[in-house]
C-alpha cells in the first residue's frame, strides 16, 4: 500500500518530521512517501496562505494518481486546505488530518479542544470545525500566540505554550480530549499525553490509520455528482501546476 502525505507548506524540516511520525504509526506493509508542493507559503497561518497552497497540493495529488501509482493521500495541515478539490481529481481516498482528528476524537470522548498557533488562526480552525459538524463537541479553540515556525525554532517554548493552554482547555473548558491544531506539532503528542492526562491527537496518526483502513476495505472516491473530475476548461496562469 502507498500513501502519499502532503504537507501543504514548502518547509521540508516540517514535512521530515511528520513523515517520521506517520511511518511510525503505518502498518509495516505500507509506503509513506511525504512532500512538500513546489509552489506555495513556507507556513499555513490565515486564509491567504491556505488559498496559495492550494494548487501545489493539487499538482502533487493529480501527479500521485497518475504517475505514482498511490493508493491514497494525507493533505497534512489541520485548515485541510484543498480537501475537496483534491477529492475531485482522484478516486483514491483523499484525508485530512482535521477531519481524521475529529473522527477519531469522537470515537474517545465526548467533547475536545483545539489547541494552535496564532490567535488570528482561531477563525480558520472554528470554519472547519463548523465545516465537519463537530461545533457541539468542540468545547474550545485555544491558542499560543507562536507561529507555526516559532515551534521550529524554539520546541521548548513551544511545547510549554501547549502545555499551558492545553491545561486550561481541560481545567476550565471541560475538554476530555485535546487536538493539536498543526500538523507541526507532531513531536510534541507523547509529552503532552503525560502532562495533560487525556488523550492528544495530532491529526497524522488517525489519518493514516484511516488512509490504510479505506484501501482495505476497496473504498473509493465517489464520482456521483459532487466530486466527479471537473469540466475541460483553461486555466490560465497554472501552466504546470493544475493539469486535467
Amino acid at each position: 500500500m502507498k500513501i502519499k502525505l502532503i504537507n501543504p507548506n514548502t518547509t521540508q524540516s516540517m514535512t521530515d518530521s511528520i513523515c517520521r511520525m506517520a511511518v511510525r504509526y503505518a502498518d509495516p506493509g505500507t509506503d509513506i512517501t511525504a512532500v512538500s508542493p513546489k509552489t506555495g507559503p513556507d507556513s499555513i497561518e490565515c486564509y491567504v496562505d491556505e488559498y496559495l497552497a492550494v494548487p501545489g497540493v493539487i499538482q502533487e495529488v493529480i501527479k500521485g494518481d497518475r504517475l505514482e501509482d498511490m493508493d491514497a493521500f494525507i493533505i497534512a495541515c489541520f485548515g485541510d486546505p484543498g480537501l475537496s478539490a483534491a477529492r475531485e481529481v482522484t478516486d483514491k481516498p483523499v484525508l485530512g488530518i482535521c477531519e481524521a482528528a475529529i473522527a477519531a476524537a469522537k470515537f474517545i470522548a465526548p467533547y475536545f479542544s483545539v489547541v494552535s498557533v496564532l490567535d488570528r488562526s482561531r477563525k480558520v480552525t472554528e470554519d472547519v470545525v463548523k465545516a465537519y459538524g463537530a461545533e457541539s463537541f468542540c468545547r474550545s479553540i485555544r491558542t499560543t500566540g507562536l507561529s507555526v515556525l516559532d515551534f521550529g525554532r524554539d520546541p521548548e517554548k513551544g511545547l510549554a505554550a501547549l502545555a499551558q493552554e492545553g491545561r486550561k482547555a481541560v481545567a476550565e473548558d471541560g475538554a476530555e480530549c485535546i487536538l493539536l491544531g498543526c500538523a507541526g506539532f507532531v513531536d510534541f503528542v507523547d509529552a503532552l499525553k503525560q502532562e495533560l492526562g487525556v488523550p492528544v491527537l495530532d491529526g497524522v496518526m488517525p489519518a493514516v490509520k484511516f488512509a490504510e483502513a479505506l484501501v482495505k476495505m476497496g473504498a473509493k472516491t465517489s464520482k456521483a455528482n459532487t466530486w466527479k473530475v471537473p469540466e475541460p476548461k483553461a486555466f490560465k496562469g497554472f501552466d504546470g501546476i493544475v493539469d486535467l
